[in-house]
């Protein structure tokens, strides 16, 4: 008997020499034969017997021949598996006449198993939103271009003298007493677009990606700001103005009650070098004055050959104004400084009438003050440049106003303007500001004669917040924000104003000026 090589043969050599000693002994002493031991026994003859058939068959192996794995192997790939006991043994080989031993060609085949897809797919990955079209629904009007098969077709059915499809359905429709489909023109669906695919709607120049507008911007502003930057020109019409401005006739929109100079709203279109007017009104706003029209950059093409312009909203509710000093109210420079000193109609008290005061409340001049020296405009307190060093193309130098300060008490105060249904407050135009005015060239005659500030807007430039909220308004205005540089030329603007906001500080510390709320 030769030493088994196989793990098969091994374990069963060694069960072998586990069982024999164990029958032996239970037959051998004097123990009674139970149902157990008689089980355990036979169990154990059975699988001798097994073992005993299985040696006989299976004679030692002799040295394999070299395997030819060129063209042999090919072949034997494409034969029949040979059959494989399930034991793990193979069958003996076949022997040839010139006394050589084939080896069995065992060819292993790994299954790949399919794979599975992930339980929930929808509930991982975002869904990838596509574009939805509108299809025609029955209705009379304009025949469905779905229905109807391509042109190309139709005319080449006509030539061939067929019959086109698209004829043939429709006399079967009417024999039958119904009605082809028709298009219809609705809301969403456009004659002439190709597979019915609406549009996709044009994205708005006032871009708001939070779930709210800054605080400082009504509901009403955001949606004039729209309407200005957003709606179509239908034409321009002439206005008498020293800045050459235009007015902008727009697209009317029915969610939007802004006033209109007719059946549509309109705007008032300036020049591109007064750009300063959109920072205007955000500085208002984040101020709290609220006292400013909205305004925004506006882009065309048959508007300054495409250059942005500032646009401002038209309020046909402003009064009247004179066309010498653009005003609804007739003040000089000295009587200015007299109703700053009786303080009209502050505290709900009535000015007597020697005191020759106006309809404006006190604190608008204090708001017009504090705003006009932020942005340096001296238009309106200061029109011939009395205050400051002026440069050649200011409106004062070019008109020679600088030799007439001498005599600065009958100088007409310009753009102040008032509402017909509030005489009470101020509403402040051409905003045109000045960021290039140095620091030793500040015009501090527009704080002449002011006593008190409004406290929501100092209390905004002592914050250290205003830069925050500057670029955070100005960023609505896409076209302003883009024509300024990006945010570093919006930095340098700002960079400007918060100089000019320490300087006005120290200011009303150094004359004890009062800071009082203003929120009538």
């Amino acid at each position: 008997m030769t030493c088994p090589d196989k793990p098969g043969q091994l374990i069963n050599w060694f069960i072998c020499s586990l069982c024999i000693p164990r029958v032996c002994k239970l037959w051998s002493n004097r123990r009674p034969r139970t149902r157990r031991n008689l089980l355990l026994g036979t169990a154990c003859a059975i699988y001798l017997g097994f073992l005993v058939s299985q040696v006989g068959r299976a004679p030692p192996q002799h040295q394999r021949a070299p395997e030819k794995r060129s063209h042999q192997s090919q072949d034997a790939a494409e034969a029949s598996f040979p059959e494989i006991p399930l034991d793990g043994t193979l069958a003996p080989p076949e022997s040839q006449d010139n006394g050589t031993t084939l080896q069995p060609n065992v060819v292993y085949i790994t299954l790949r198993s399919k794979r599975s897809k992930p339980a929930n797919i929808r509930g991982t990955v975002k869904p990838k939103r596509r574009k939805k079209y509108t299809v025609a629904s029955p209705a009379p009007g304009q025949e469905s271009l779905a229905a109807r098969p391509p042109l190309q077709q139709q005319e080449a059915a006509r030539l061939a003298g067929a019959e086109s499809p698209w004829n043939a359905l429709r006399g079967s429709l009417e024999r039958v007493g119904e009605r082809p489909w028709r298009l219809v023109r609705g809301s969403g669906v456009r004659v002439g677009v190709p597979d019915f695919q609406v549009p996709k709607a044009r994205e708005s120049n006032i871009r708001i990606y939070s779930e709210s507008s800054p605080a400082w911007l009504s509901k009403e502003d955001i949606r004039i700001m729209r309407l200005l930057a957003d709606s179509a020109v239908l034409g321009l019409q002439q206005v008498p103005s020293r800045s050459n401005a235009r007015l902008l006739v727009l697209e009317g929109s029915s969610q939007v009650s802004a006033p209109r100079c007719g059946p549509s709203p309109c705007g008032l279109l300036k020049q591109p070098l007064d750009m300063s007017e959109v920072f205007a009104f955000h500085l208002d706003r984040i101020l709290g004055l609220n006292r400013t029209l909205p305004s925004v950059s506006k882009k065309s093409e048959f508007i300054q050959d495409g250059r942005p312009c500032p646009v401002i909203l038209w309020d046909s509710s402003l009064s009247p104004t004179s066309n010498k000093t653009h005003s609804s109210v007739k003040l000089t420079w000295g009587a200015y400084q007299q109703v700053l000193k009786h303080k009209c109609w502050q505290n709900g008290r009535v000015p007597k009438p020697e005191w020759d005061c106006t309809a404006i409340h006190h604190h608008e001049w204090s708001k017009m003050a504090l705003f006009d020296f932020l942005l340096q405009i001296y238009n309106r307190l200061d029109t011939n440049c009395c205050g400051f060093r002026p440069r050649k193309e200011d409106a004062c130098g070019q008109n020679r106003l600088r030799p007439q300060c001498d005599n600065q008490d009958s100088v007409a105060l310009t753009h102040i303007i008032q509402r017909k249904h509030d005489p009470r407050h101020l509403v402040f135009v051409d905003n045109k500001g000045f960021f290039d005015r140095s620091e030793d060239n500040l015009n501090f005659k527009l704080l002449e004669g002011i006593k008190e500030f409004p406290e929501s807007a100092v209390s905004v430039l002592k914050s250290q917040h205003l830069r925050q909220k500057l670029l955070q308004s100005l960023f609505l205005d896409k076209v302003y924000w883009e024509s300024q540089g990006g945010r570093l030329g919006i930095e340098k603007l700002i960079d400007v104003i918060e100089q000019r906001a320490k300087i006005l500080l120290t200011y009303i510390n150094a004359h004890g000026a009062k800071v009082v709320p203003m929120n009538e």
